[in-house]
C-alpha cells in the first residue's frame, strides 16, 4: 500500500484489463498505419520509376528584341510564347524566329 508510483489511485482489475486491451488496440493501429505508409511509398516508387520524363525540344536560342526582359515562357506544339512586360512574343518552336507580337492592355 505504500507504493510511491501509485499516488493514491486504485486500479480496478476490470479497468486494468480494459486499459491493456486499449493499449493493444493502439499499438495494433500504429502497426497498421506504419505498414500502410510503407505500402504507399512502395506503390509510388514502383508506379513512377522514371522521373526523367521526356521534355519537348527547345531551340538553342531565341532572338529576343533589344530591351526585352522575359518574365515567363510557355511552349505549345509548334510555338513558344515569351511574356515580356505588356506584350507576348510568339516564336516558331523549331527555328526560334519571332513570328508575332501581341500587345496586352
Amino acid at each position: 500500500m505504500d507504493d510511491p508510483t501509485n499516488k493514491g489511485f486504485e486500479i480496478d482489475p476490470k479497468e486494468a484489463a480494459g486499459l491493456t486491451l486499449l493499449r493493444r488496440l493502439v499499438t495494433g493501429l500504429l502497426g497498421v498505419m506504419i505498414v500502410g505508409f510503407l505500402v504507399l511509398i512502395g506503390l509510388l516508387v514502383t508506379r513512377f520509376p522514371d522521373f526523367d520524363a521526356p521534355t519537348p525540344d527547345w531551340p538553342d536560342t531565341l532572338a529576343l528584341p533589344d530591351g526585352v526582359e522575359p518574365e515567363a515562357v510557355t511552349r505549345g506544339s509548334d510555338w513558344i510564347a515569351v511574356v515580356a512586360g505588356d506584350e507576348i512574343l510568339i516564336f516558331d518552336a523549331e527555328t526560334g524566329t519571332l513570328q508575332q507580337r501581341i500587345s496586352v492592355d
